[in-house]
């Protein structure tokens, strides 16, 4: 998401902005990173952003857009659960960035519950692009996804997700899931496929070398997530037809195939994040915070700094871990997401899911490699599924 980097692989401009407009939500998932892992600080936060706010990041955007020349930013309404702060707040925020800077692409980031025609129709007035988390099925769904007293979020979910995916198809960006290894990879990528997603973003569950992730073990040499994004990666790449984008695959492509990456943690290029909190604070992605609370706080607020400041900010995470350098996967792996690389005492440390992602890539690369050779051998048969996943 920058136009070009400059040193320790920070960029010389941003292009996507997250906005968190309300710092509360209306699910109790246990996975969360912003409840449920070390960074606290939404507790002394306000619950959702005032217009006062609103105006000064929208003037900041509008600023950091112009000086920079971008013929776009994107700014990703986020929270918390960002349908909290109601459609009078989000409405506002849109057409106020709007306004400031006319090139602003704005989405919205939902657990659906709340995702009713009264929003759906706001925007599609504002040109609002909406995704939707959910995990599979209503069994892999409500492992993690419940409500604040246990309840099931899955039947409120799939209604949005039947609402978007008619009568307002053109809203819909795509859908989250983050693993669960307990979940059948094809039953949760079919279960998917039934809203007809444009895309798909598989997650990996946040953790590091400190707090380790759901069956990831530090040190040792099993590929368990590897394992089952194969699974899905052999289904996907072995269908008839394109069904649908899979993020993390058509990344991991692109860049073998010299291309770049879509998703953070791909790829030798950085794609950082620049986050606004609900109080006006300007910070570095929070997933960093997830794992080490300095990592992501700068003391900047869209009130008084120019997002430019953010860019001359040394940062706790400069560049990928030195010990990635010489891996053979290095150039598509990139050294993972910096969030998964914690260490306490550092962050130069190759990420928590080494062992995996060193797996799934080698495992596209030689799928890919061979239909290549295929593709160069004249047989357009054999390379149909290279065709399809470009």
């Amino acid at each position: 998401m920058v136009l070009a980097t400059r040193r320790g692989g920070y960029p010389t401009a941003f292009r996507q902005f997250i906005v968190k407009i309300h710092s509360r939500c209306d699910l109790s998932c246990d996975y969360c990173y912003v409840y449920t892992m070390a960074d606290q600080r939404w507790r002394q936060r306000p619950r959702v952003m005032s217009r006062a706010t609103v105006d000064q990041l929208a003037a900041r955007i509008a600023e950091h857009a112009a000086t920079h020349r971008l013929p776009h930013v994107e700014v990703v309404l986020h929270g918390g659960e960002p349908l909290l702060a109601g459609p009078g707040l989000l409405g506002y925020c849109v057409r106020a960035l709007r306004a400031a800077a006319p090139e602003v692409r704005v989405s919205l980031q939902t657990n659906g519950v709340r995702l009713d025609e009264r929003y759906l129709r706001l925007f599609a007035e504002l040109g609002v692009r909406v995704g939707v988390s959910l995990d599979g099925d209503r069994a892999a769904h409500d492992r993690h996804r419940r409500d604040h007293r246990g309840g099931s979020s899955h039947p409120l979910t799939v209604a949005a997700l039947r609402l978007l995916g008619t009568a307002y198809r053109e809203l819909f960006s795509g859908l989250l899931c983050t693993i669960d290894l307990r979940n059948d990879p094809v039953g949760t990528y079919q279960a998917l496929l039934e809203f007809g997603p444009p895309t798909v973003d598989f997650l990996l569950p946040h953790g590091n070398w400190s707090v380790p992730p759901p069956g990831r073990l530090p040190g040792s040499a099993a590929t368990p997530y590897a394992d089952w994004l194969v699974a899905v990666f052999e289904r996907w790449y072995g269908a008839a037809r394109r069904e649908t984008a899979v993020r993390l695959f058509d990344s991991v492509i692109s860049v073998l195939l010299g291309g770049r990456s879509r998703v953070e943690g791909i790829g030798p290029d950085p794609v950082p994040s620049v986050v606004v909190d609900t109080d006006g604070a300007i910070e570095r992605s929070d997933l960093l915070a997830a794992a080490s609370v300095p990592a992501s706080a700068t003391g900047l607020h869209v009130a008084r700094d120019a997002f430019d400041r953010l860019l001359d900010a040394p940062g706790c995470v400069d560049g990928p871990p030195r010990a990635c350098l010489p891996c053979p996967v290095f150039a598509a792996c990139g050294g993972g997401l910096a969030a998964h690389r914690f260490r306490a005492g550092g962050w130069d440390n190759p990420s928590v899911y080494c062992p995996d992602l060193y797996a799934l890539v080698s495992h596209i690369r030689e799928r890919v490699a061979a239909d290549v050779a295929a593709l160069r051998a004249g047989s357009l048969v054999a390379a149909h599924s290279l065709v399809a996943a470009r």
